[in-house]
């Protein structure tokens, strides 16, 4: 690889973005990697779990300063890095450098957002644009690399973590370790259900999702899921928590939230989870950066 990585990191820290053909060759260097990871990425604890950051590069600082920095801190973050916030592009960039330099400290899974469909109406491809004086190569990029990026972890075989949710095409995780990840998310089945949809503890068995991809779930299909899998727990992301986290099921299922003050006015605070070796869950909540 053509490009001075820890150099990269360096600059990214004090919020200097790349130069294009850097990002190129990094993009290029990530997908072999990527390519190597399989759908379902086995980990072991500890790690620092990291949900939502959307585009916003300081609070991203902010959770690096308070769970440490990688690789003196394993960390899995559970997808939508880019969008809605003004700095996706470095957050991104940041991300991809990490997980280049240090791959096994820190695993990124895909999340709704990581798709041309959606970064072309909620703010990525317009901040490439602006920031890379009128050229979309840098999306191009990007957005290559979102196809190769895996689609859930297993904390030592007992914790399961996934950006969205449960689909009602996939009982057994072995399910999700043949699904053809290496493309643009579907408007349907079971890779767009484990992105979009969100649990309801309203309802048993699933129901129609607002959000016009996904399902929701109740607490039965979890607790089918985690007894079929012989797990313990699912972690996700995907929707904002005032609170930062949000735990649910009799102590089944945690939405860990990680992007404080969501698009600069939800007046929310975030969090981050860490998971200790006994696999004991301790969330730690943050407000935004100044």
């Amino acid at each position: 690889m053509g490009v001075d990585i820890d150099s990269c990191i360096e600059r990214l820290y004090l919020g200097q973005i790349l130069e294009e053909r850097e990002v190129e060759q990094v993009c290029r260097a990530l997908r072999l990697l990527l390519a190597e990871e399989a759908n379902v990425v086995a980990i072991s604890a500890p790690v620092t779990v990291i949900g939502d950051v959307h585009g916003q590069f300081y609070d991203l600082l902010e959770i690096f300063s308070i769970g440490g920095r990688c690789p003196d801190t394993n960390y899995l973050f559970l997808g939508d890095y880019v969008d809605r916030g003004h700095h996706s592009v470095e957050t991104i960039s940041l991300l991809a450098c990490l997980k280049l330099r240090y791959p096994q400290r820190i695993h990124l899974l895909r999340g709704n957002h990581e798709s041309r469909n959606i970064t072309k109406t909620y703010g990525f491809y317009a901040e490439c644009i602006h920031k890379y004086k009128g050229s979309a190569q840098t999306w191009h990029e990007f957005t290559e690399v979102f196809d190769y990026l895996a689609l859930a972890v297993t904390i030592d075989d007992s914790i399961f973590c996934v950006h969205g949710g449960l689909s009602p095409s996939i009982q057994h995780v072995d399910q999700l370790r043949v699904v053809d990840r290496f493309e643009e998310i579907p408007h349907e089945g079971a890779l767009a259900d484990i992105l979009w949809s969100d649990p309801d503890a309203e309802i048993r068995g699933f129901g129609r999702s607002q959000r016009g991809a996904g399902y929701t779930f109740g607490g039965d299909v979890v607790e089918r899921f985690l007894h079929i899998n012989g797990m313990s727990h699912i972690l996700r992301a995907h929707q904002l928590c005032m609170e930062g986290y949000l735990v649910q099921f009799n102590d089944r299922l945690s939405t860990v939230w990680s992007a404080p003050n969501y698009c600069y006015r939800c007046g929310n605070v975030a969090s981050l989870l860490k998971v200790d070796p006994y696999l004991q869950r301790d969330f730690i909540t943050f407000e935004a950066a100044p």
